[in-house]
């Protein structure tokens, strides 16, 4: 029976997620470990192994399994290409390993083991399958073995280190049980870590009086790249619909050169496949992403599904829209919010699936024209089906294509988008201002289940969010959350202005002022009080140290004030070991006692560390676990540490 031959249980694995049905991700050529609950009944020993492949290839790639603690079993593996793959584990009664303890135990007690060696004799035979040094060694201990020799001597020939590697090797698998095959998913690498620079192309002339083009944005590409960004983000870049146009500051009364949002997309110029004519045409496109690559950035483009009154779906495809009673199209609402320069497709009814073709091919078109990475707005109010299945089609092809999840919505909702397969996604990091609520958030998201499939990326501004906390906290509250944003996320992302601590609100609410998201803007980038090297000096932090990669390598410590934040990142050997403090009252300096972590390196309480500041370049020693600091905001609000415990290489 199939049942009684399944004898080992495996459960609690950790890249299993909803029982399978989604893929964990994991980061193409890193190694990730592996886990699950595997044991069985009685006393006897047991192995397992985790096997693993790409999708659609038939051989099997095995990695024997260790023993942790409390029947939990861990391998490290790695999964070489960026593609979809397939994982699964073996587990089985090790006869070889479970005799080889009991006789041990035995001999040290003095007894009798002739029929214990004879019971060994016949598991060596037992051996089928082997390579032929195994298969020679196996034949080599039987052959000198004799039951006219002493008992010792045959039990140590028949344990040396030498046949229980063999025995390892190719010992029957008895009671073999196999594991259901799950889903694995493994992004490059810019999934994972990444530093994004968001713009609208249309405001880099630097003339608020002319439309910037793309020509302009790759002059422009210098200083993102100087600052030490990899990605490059634009809002949407095409035909602005010109019904019920925005004025500026999101007036319903717009002036004749009002640009219009670039959320209201499609005019008779063209729809998602287009470009806004004054940005110039594919030619001109085609250059600034060649010209981006050079400057070793990429371009992200906004996918905003969303349409303007006259976009030439509503024409062409009326059954894609919904339709007031008086005949009239019904405006995209979020009450009391009304966006009447903006309508909203459905994707049911009639729309199905024609729609869902056109919208996969839009991916796919701007695929073709360089583009590998999408921020998709708004992703919450589409059916999730429709996203498993349009980011499926363009990854089973793409599977470099990366899609961030701009979905500032229930934790649930904001989890289940990560499911069905986005690689990054908007998080509350915007919102969590103190002390306890980012250890709390950012434990959630670096050690719960949420881990494998949710990989936030710590946006501090956004041309629709002006946070409370910068609109009051000066110069200091920018430094304060740059860091924050920086150090603690894999992936973060800042918008153009915040440089300059631009941070002027409409009144009473989270939104900027004079927003160019209404209007052509100008940006004088250089001005007193920018912070572009404190920017610069974060992105240089994470390119150079290994440590600043894995997010989930995240530790929180101790320090004694409730204003300062500390922690941690270090690659899994400790070479390269940050600490970070961050004051996060911007307007106080704050004085304190913290905990340098002595025991990450095995170090007693007492043990001295030798410490490279970060932001200095001077090294000192530290002795003892506890330390004092004063960070003023006004002189730098932050700290960065590296630590070299004694041996380690400087």
């Amino acid at each position: 029976m199939r049942l009684a031959d399944a004898r080992v249980a495996i459960e609690g694995v950790n890249l299993e997620i909803d029982g399978g049905r989604f893929a964990a991700k994991v980061v193409a050529g890193w190694e990730v470990a592996v886990e699950a609950d595997i044991f069985c009944d009685g006393h006897d020993s047991i192995d397992a192994a985790v096997l693993h492949r790409q999708r659609g290839t038939d051989d099997w790639i095995e990695v024997r399994m260790e023993f942790l603690v409390n029947d939990r079993w861990q391998a490290h593996v790695t999964f070489a290409e960026n593609a979809f793959h397939e994982l699964t584990f073996l587990a089985w009664r090790d006869l070889y390993t479970t005799w080889r303890k009991e006789v041990a135990k035995k001999l040290a007690a003095g007894q009798k083991i002739d029929l214990e060696l004879e019971e060994g004799r016949r598991l060596l035979q037992s051996v089928e399958t082997a390579g032929a040094e195994d298969r020679a060694l196996v034949d080599r201990i039987l052959g000198e073995d004799g039951a006219d020799q002493e008992a010792g001597a045959r039990f140590a020939r028949m344990s040396s280190p030498e046949a229980v590697a063999a025995m390892k090797r190719c010992a029957p698998r008895t009671n073999l049980t196999c594991y259901k095959i799950l889903p694995i998913f493994a992004d490059r690498e810019a999934a994972a870590f990444s530093a994004w620079y968001e713009m609208m192309p249309r405001s880099q002339s630097d003339d608020p009086e002319r439309h910037g083009t793309f020509d302009d944005v790759i002059r422009k590409l210098p200083y993102v790249r100087d600052l030490g960004f990899d990605v490059l983000y634009f809002t949407p870049i095409h035909p602005i619909g010109r019904v019920n146009r925005k004025g500026r500051n999101n007036s319903l009364t717009p002036a004749p050169d009002d640009p219009g949002s670039p959320y209201a997309i499609g005019s008779e110029e063209g729809g998602h496949d287009a470009i806004h004519p004054e940005l110039g045409d594919f030619e001109s496109f085609g250059r600034l992403v060649e010209a981006a690559h050079a400057h070793g950035l990429e371009i992200a483009l906004d996918f905003a599904i969303q349409c303007a009154p006259d976009h030439p779906w509503i024409r062409e495809h009326p059954e894609w829209f919904d339709w007031r009673p008086d005949g009239t199209i019904k405006f995209a609402e979020n009450p009391p919010k009304k966006y009447e320069d903006i309508v909203n497709v459905h994707f049911y009814r009639g729309a199905l699936p024609e729609l869902w073709y056109a919208l996969r091919d839009v991916v796919l078109f701007w695929v073709e024209k360089g583009v590998k990475i999408f921020r998709v707005d708004n992703p919450h109010t589409k059916p999730f089906p429709f996203w498993e299945w349009m980011i499926g089609e363009v990854q089973s092809q793409h599977p470099d294509v990366i899609f961030l999840a701009e979905a500032f919505t229930r934790p649930k909702v904001m989890k289940r988008l990560g499911k069905v397969g986005y690689g990054q996604s908007y998080s509350y990091f915007t919102w969590r201002n103190t002390k306890a609520e980012l250890i709390d958030y950012l434990t959630e998201l670096t050690t719960e289940e949420c881990r494998h499939y949710m990989r936030p990326n710590f946006f501090a501004n956004t041309p629709d969010i002006n946070p409370v906390y910068l609109q009051h906290s000066g110069r200091a509250g920018f430094r304060v959350r740059l860091a924050l944003a920086a150090t603690l996320g894999g992936n973060y992302g800042l918008y153009n202005g915040y440089e300059i601590c631009e941070a002027t609100p409409v009144p009473g609410k989270e939104e900027y002022f004079n927003s160019e998201k209404y209007q052509l803007r100008a940006w004088d980038f250089d001005q007193p009080g920018h912070i572009q090297d404190d920017i610069r000096l974060m992105n240089h932090i994470r390119r150079t140290h290994p440590a600043m990669r894995d997010f989930t390598r995240l530790r929180f410590y101790d320090a004694h004030n409730d204003s300062v934040l500390a922690y941690g990142k270090s690659t899994e050997d400790k070479q390269d070991f940050l600490l970070f403090h961050v004051n996060l009252d911007p307007h106080a300096a704050q004085t304190f006692e913290f905990e340098v972590p002595l025991w990450e390196f095995g170090l007693p309480d007492d043990a001295s560390v030798e410490v490279e500041d970060l932001l200095n370049g001077n090294r000192f020693t530290w002795h003892g676990k506890w330390q004092w600091l004063e960070l003023d905001p006004q002189t730098r609000p932050y700290a960065v540490w590296r630590l070299y415990a004694p041996g380690m290489p400087r």
